[in-house]
């Protein structure tokens, strides 16, 4: 075997030490749960991982060389102590870099919950797991094991980035699509607060499409640095919907898409009109077309 071979076969096993499962945690385990189970349920239960705490201090302005970031809005100090679940559109595949450094500077450490195919990723997805990332495989039978971390990850006072809307958004227009109402009924489960994080301008740093355009846009937004904007507004109001009594799940997910979709509107109205992107397809359907939200969301 060769060098290279060598090292290439460590790299794609290699993963950092994981902290230790609490005891209180056993029960959860089963023998058919896949193996990283173990490994996310003891980092959820952990605090954050210094090494991430120091990626988002020291390097942070790495975002910044692709664009001018701008933040707008606050997360109140009370809410940063404890569990919080923050709903962010999503834009294209750079956003989650714009969402946890402007997360943090606002005060919080993020763990993002991400694909399954990300997390698979060799040396990226072993750190992004280490940093407290959530592994969802929506469509299969171990999708509901996302659930279980992420309520493990806010039981412990974590502050988790999910996007409702479950992929990169495919209105025409850009708008945030209705999404799904997992979200939603976790946030009624565990009864934590949700704020609703608007941001625009990141789908031009990266196009949607997986070829070379990818690298030809990273380069161009070196050069452009498009304005990367993002928003934090107050939390939604859902004290009056109950977990399991019908049609709360539903009323709870039109209400985070109508905040996220509120705070779109001024970001989008103080940028350049929307950016051809040609690789993107444009199948899905905006919550609320144009922007537009009626005053009496349910």
């Amino acid at each position: 075997m060769s060098v290279l071979s060598r090292v290439t076969g460590r790299l794609r096993t290699w993963r950092p030490a994981t902290p230790p499962l609490p005891d209180h945690l056993e029960g959860i385990l089963r023998e058919d749960d896949p193996e990283w189970f173990a490994r996310e349920l003891a980092i959820a239960a952990a605090p954050p991982w210094p090494v991430w705490l120091f990626l988002l201090r020291r390097f942070s302005w790495l975002v910044d060389l692709f664009g001018r970031v701008e933040i707008t809005g606050e997360i109140p100090e009370e809410l940063r102590r404890g569990p919080l679940l923050l709903a962010a559109n999503h834009v294209g595949d750079f956003d989650p870099f714009l969402v946890a450094v402007a997360l943090h500077r606002l005060g919080v450490v993020p763990r993002i919950m991400a694909t399954g195919g990300i997390m698979a990723a060799p040396v990226a997805g072993p750190l992004l797991e280490r940093a407290g990332g959530i592994r969802v495989e929506r469509g299969t039978q171990v999708a509901r094991h996302a659930v279980r971390v992420t309520e493990v990850a806010l039981v412990h006072g974590g502050h988790v980035v999910a996007y409702p809307e479950g992929r990169v958004g495919l209105d025409p227009d850009g708008w945030p699509e209705r999404g799904r109402t997992g979200m939603a009924r976790l946030a009624l489960g565990v009864r934590v607060p949700v704020i609703p994080v608007s941001q625009w301008g990141a789908q031009e740093v990266l196009q949607y499409g997986n070829d070379w355009g990818k690298l030809r846009t990273l380069a161009r937004s070196l050069v452009r640095r498009p304005v990367l904007r993002l928003h934090v507004g107050p939390p939604v109001f859902m004290e009056d919907l109950e977990v399991g009594r019908v049609g709360d799940a539903n009323r709870a997910r039109i209400r985070i898409a109508a905040a996220i979709t509120r705070g779109l509107v001024p970001l989008r109205a103080a940028a350049r009109p929307l950016h051809p992107d040609p690789t993107r397809p444009t199948t899905g359907a905006a919550a609320f077309p144009g922007g537009v939200v009626p005053e009496d969301i349910p």
